[in-house]
């Protein structure tokens, strides 16, 4: 099991496609600080409220220079659905074989109704413009989230 990411690490680079199938890079917001968060699945209550938060802070969170990413194991297709449904102005990237939330550390064995799965938990990491974990958010509680890590990427 890799450590988990605390700040001032190095944040793992990305290398996987947007719901463009596009791939996309940490360099590819050079100049931003980048707001990554990962979320458990497309167009489910917790995921479409968090994402619709993050929606509703972006313009504040562009001034404040950063940039916002949303990771799931969602393929592109999905992507480009949820995106559509709630009018996301940002990347959704598709991290299919789950190898990035891997290297973030978030992809983690959860229970639910009895049932043992892998999957996501709901994290959220900012990255400084150098490529180092500004912040960390696990286990995260999507109400108010928007909002912290707003304060966390303009501290």
């Amino acid at each position: 099991m890799a450590k988990e990411l605390a700040v001032g690490d190095k944040a793992p680079e990305l290398g996987i496609p947007d719901q463009h199938g596009k791939t996309t890079s940490l360099k590819s917001f050079k100049g931003k600080q980048i707001v990554l968060y990962f979320y458990p699945k497309d167009d489910t209550p917790g995921c479409t409220k968090e994402s619709c938060d993050f929606r509703d802070v972006e313009s504040q969170i562009l001034r404040a220079g950063g940039a916002i990413v949303g990771v799931s194991l969602d393929g592109k297709e999905s992507h480009q659905k949820f995106i559509k449904k709630f009018g996301l102005p940002f990347p959704l990237l598709s991290d299919e074989d789950a190898a990035i939330s891997k290297a973030y550390g978030v992809y983690k064995e959860k229970n639910m109704y009895g049932k043992k799965y892998w999957g996501i938990e709901r994290s959220t990491f900012v990255i400084d413009l150098d490529g180092n974990v500004k912040a960390v958010f696990r286990k995260v509680k999507v109400d108010g989230h928007a909002d912290e890590v707003l304060k966390a990427l303009k501290a």
